[in-house]
């Protein structure tokens, strides 16, 4: 099967991708809010500073030449300033200090304001989608993970969210002041000179078609970096996870040289996406310098001419750059939005995944989801399983089963046995419902499975894998992990019937022991006994033992095999090896080829037949009697010595 790559975006800026994502932040829109009234109350002190400071060269420097303000703000803030004189006796000078100390402490409190709010939106976001995206990796079925590759999700699950978390707390920030300053500047300049005022926006227009030009151009640059990071984090885990084998095969060097291709592409994408960057803001800065510089020269003829005050076209000069720093602002978080985009498109993608395999809405209301499961409702499950006319194959076009038919009596144990690739763990995996059969039927207990919940027929799986999986923590939890209110005593009566509790009673903590990462302080043959007895801790209806002792010793297989005939009495139980030795005991195996059953009986009944299953038999035992013999002549060739 193919694992799905990742997916090229082509699409423009996405307004309802953003939508999407302001949605899934909904719980700290009273947070937003705020921060945009902190950073307008900010903005508004930012435009009041210049008409204050005009005012002092205007009223507060002899000989500059006094005129009445022209504009509505102009004579608001000269008014104010009045106002505070008017407190100190008529004092301009004190009531200009406290007016500007004033606005100092209130910008000071917004500062904090903002800074803090966006703390606790960048925050908050990333908790609560890290929790949305890991809620719907629960829901999805196992046909998804066989699809993705795990570094892919953890780019998602990481940097991916992360960055949309910093988008939405600090560079909306930004954004909300710019708009309020880009406004209010606007509206001072126009009402004090709306002929130098407009000369000075003119440029506006040409800076949007150039904006137009590069959001595109830094657009594809930062989709090309995500999607090179999530390839990066992929090879990272492969790289970590497969340490052993690249020691044994000396795959240093070329996972090097693997590796350094992936960090050339991405530091190739990367450095594309900063240098257009780069190159817009400039342009942008050059404009505004532009229209500063027009504004200073035409400003500065005026006063020369009477027409205007010096105190006027230094807040005129002053609004001219103030004008450009919040279009810079703007500009800024459009880059950084485009590079947010880019993540934003991926983490989307997972949260709008829509499982393979759902219950139908009648189920739910019958039964619950995963989340919230009514149990009350659930009915026993007692074992029969029939697979009629059943037909599969995978989302590549892959067929694997076609008319398969089989019935299982609850309790009876079936072998499957047969070459790699026949259909032996699709069975398996259908029988779970981690995949659904594509035509035909599935039964169990006469009922249809997609007629029950998910959780209901998972709740009674025990599934034992080729190759246990433990969690970090102790033996004890990894055996509870199946069953959370399990009792010590439980835990070790589960330890008991798997007789894995002599090598853990070893051990010098016991249950105790920490197993370490994915049970790396264990034997292989320790973890499969740990994952035996984790899965029938929890007392499943149906057991899958799925190459269960093709990678133990043979003392731990035997072990194994004697715990088998316990357990697996009284559930339906399916094993899948390709040792023979394991399922001589069950009650039918069945030799499975190209999809289809081409025998089945007990172990004496297909050796009758000296079939597939015979020859398969005994070649094994050939193999097997030789190695025994290799191997007493080896010990008795050292006792000689």
């Amino acid at each position: 099967m193919q694992q799905t790559q990742e997916k090229d975006y082509t699409q423009k800026f996405d307004l309802s991708l953003w939508r999407k994502i302001f949605h899934h932040a909904r719980q700290y829109y009273p947070h937003l809010a705020a921060l945009a009234l902190s950073m307008a109350i900010s903005a508004l002190c930012d435009v009041a500073f210049p008409l204050l400071t005009s005012y002092a060269i205007d009223y507060l420097i002899p000989g500059t030449g006094a005129q009445a303000p022209s504009g509505a703000m102009a004579r608001l803030m000269y008014n104010m300033v009045g106002s505070a004189a008017a407190l100190f006796s008529g004092n301009t000078m004190a009531g200009f200090i406290f007016l500007y100390a004033m606005l100092v402490i209130v910008q000071v409190a917004t500062i904090y304001a903002f800074l803090y709010l966006g703390g606790v939106i960048e925050v908050g976001v990333c908790y609560n989608i890290r929790q949305e995206a890991f809620h719907k990796l629960q829901e999805l079925p196992f046909s998804y993970y066989d699809r993705m590759p795990v570094g892919y999700l953890m780019s998602r699950m990481t940097s991916d969210i992360q960055r949309l978390a910093e988008t939405i707390g600090w560079s909306l920030l930004d954004l909300f002041w710019g708009v309020v300053m880009l406004v209010m500047c606007s509206v001072t300049m126009l009402t004090i000179n709306w002929k130098l005022g407009l000369a000075v926006m003119v440029v506006l227009p040409p800076l949007a078609v150039i904006s137009f030009y590069f959001q595109q151009k830094i657009l594809k640059s930062w989709r090309a970096v995500r999607k090179t990071n999530s390839r990066i984090t992929g090879a990272f885990n492969e790289g970590i996870m497969g340490a052993k084998t690249t020691k044994t095969l000396v795959r240093e060097e070329a996972n090097m040289q693997e590796f350094g291709e992936l960090t050339h592409e991405m530091r190739r994408s990367s450095v594309r996406a900063a240098s257009l960057n780069a190159l817009y803001l400039p342009i942008v800065i050059s404009l505004g310098s532009l229209a500063t510089a027009y504004a200073l020269w035409r400003g500065g003829n005026l006063v020369l001419a009477g027409a205007m005050s010096l105190g006027v076209i230094q807040v005129f000069v002053n609004y001219t750059v103030q004008f450009f720093e919040p279009v810079r602002n703007i500009a800024g978080v459009f880059s950084e939005m485009q590079s947010a985009q880019a993540a934003a498109e991926r983490v989307m993608t997972l949260l709008d995944t829509q499982p393979d395999i759902v219950d139908s809405p009648e189920v739910v209301a019958q039964f619950g989801d995963n989340f919230h499961p009514k149990r009350e409702n659930w009915p026993e499950l007692h074992g029969d399983i029939d697979f009629e006319h059943v037909d599969f194959k995978y989302q590549d076009g892959e067929r694997v089963l076609t008319d398969f038919n089989l019935h299982v009596k609850a309790g009876e144990t079936i072998a499957l046995v047969g070459p790699t690739g026949a259909g032996k763990s699709t069975v398996v995996n259908l029988v779970c419902r981690f995949y659904e059969p594509t035509g035909g039927e599935i039964k169990i207990d006469g009922v249809d499975y997609r007629k029950r919940s998910q959780l209901w027929l998972q709740s009674n799986l025990g599934y034992v894998l080729q190759e246990p999986r433990l969690f970090s923590g102790t033996i004890r939890d990894n055996i509870r992990y199946s069953k959370l209110d399990a009792t010590d005593e439980e835990i070790r009566r589960a330890a008991q019937l798997v007789n894995a509790e002599p090598f853990i009673l070893k051990m010098e903590k016991g249950y105790d022991t920490d197993v370490g990462e994915g049970g790396s302080r264990l034997s292989t043959g320790e973890k499969q006994l740990i994952s035996f007895a984790r899965a029938i801790l929890s007392n499943p209806r149906i057991f899958i033992l799925d190459e269960a002792t093709s990678s133990v010793d043979t003392e731990t297989e035997v072990m194994i095999q004697q715990a088998i005939s316990q357990v697996l009495t009284g559930r339906t139980s399916f094993i899948i090896a390709h040792r023979l030795s394991t399922v001589r005991s069950a009650d039918r195996i069945l030799v499975i080829e190209d999809g289809k059953i081409k025998e089945q009986g007990t172990h004496q009944q297909l050796l009758r037949m000296k079939g597939s299953y015979y020859k398969l038999y005994m070649s094994q035992f050939e193999e097997e009697r030789a190695q025994e013999i290799l191997s007493a002549r080896l010990a008795d060739s050292k006792t000689d010595n």
